[in-house]
């Protein structure tokens, strides 16, 4: 479980960059960073990269299914974190690139849990699981289409986007060879039962002779004792 240091690195670096781009204030340490404004944009590489300040109310990468559904992604989003540790737990034995990539798509997704759970409370401007994630990676790739929308640039990420998205990757990268662990898994735990199972017919089948079984030292020394008392015994009926 030593994997899931690597999601709380994940949510560290992801929640202190947001935190740097929207501002924060802790007022009782008398600390107020005012952050970037909603839609500045501040060129990097040129117009290739640039960092952009967005609220994203809906999914990753930009995407809004509606105010409708925004408690219910909310709540799929805790669900799937905690689903995510406890698989983390029944892959503990099984290969790194399998744990590091679920490490990583949990940390993105608490990341972003964090946003619409807290955030609104935070900054006062929505109840518990309505807040908006931050993002602010704005990249100017190539010309697409998703969900029926067109891009002319790349939606707008942040850190936790890019987490999930790499893990997703290793995972299919990496998915035969996973795959091929799991049937190895598969026929030696086939083997070890089969082996076990003929042991006890055998067993069963042909039990150990009383004459063959080989008595302990305990049991000897036992044997041993009784056998000279009764020699001791047949002495004495002899002398009389």
């Amino acid at each position: 479980m030593r994997v899931l240091y690597l999601s709380l690195v994940v949510v560290v670096i992801d929640q202190v960059t947001k935190l740097f781009v929207k501002g924060f204030a802790i007022p009782f340490l008398n600390i107020n960073f005012d952050g970037m404004y909603l839609g500045q944009m501040i060129p990097v590489i040129g117009d290739f990269f640039r960092i952009t300040f967005v609220e994203n109310p809906g999914m990753a990468f930009g995407y809004d299914p509606g105010s409708s559904f925004k408690l219910a992604i909310s709540l799929f989003s805790f669900a799937a974190s905690i689903g995510l540790i406890f698989y983390l737990y029944v892959i503990k034995d099984k290969s790194l690139s399998l744990r590091f990539a679920i490490a990583l798509i949990l940390g993105g997704a608490i990341g972003n849990l964090i946003d619409r759970t807290f955030y609104g409370v935070f900054f006062e401007y929505s109840p518990l699981f309505y807040g908006r994630v931050v993002d602010f990676f704005d990249f100017d790739f190539f010309d697409f289409t998703l969900f029926g929308r067109s891009y002319d640039r790349w939606p707008v990420f942040n850190i936790a986007d890019a987490s999930v998205t790499i893990g997703v990757l290793i995972l299919i990268l990496f998915y035969k060879k996973h795959q091929a662990e799991d049937e190895e898994n598969d026929s030696i735990e086939t083997v070890v039962s089969e082996t076990q199972t003929v042991a006890i017919s055998q067993i069963n089948d042909n039990p150990l002779p009383v004459d063959e079984i080989v008595p302990s030292n305990d049991s000897a020394d036992i044997i041993i004792e009784n056998t000279d008392n009764e020699q001791t015994d047949n002495r004495k009926e002899i002398s009389d």
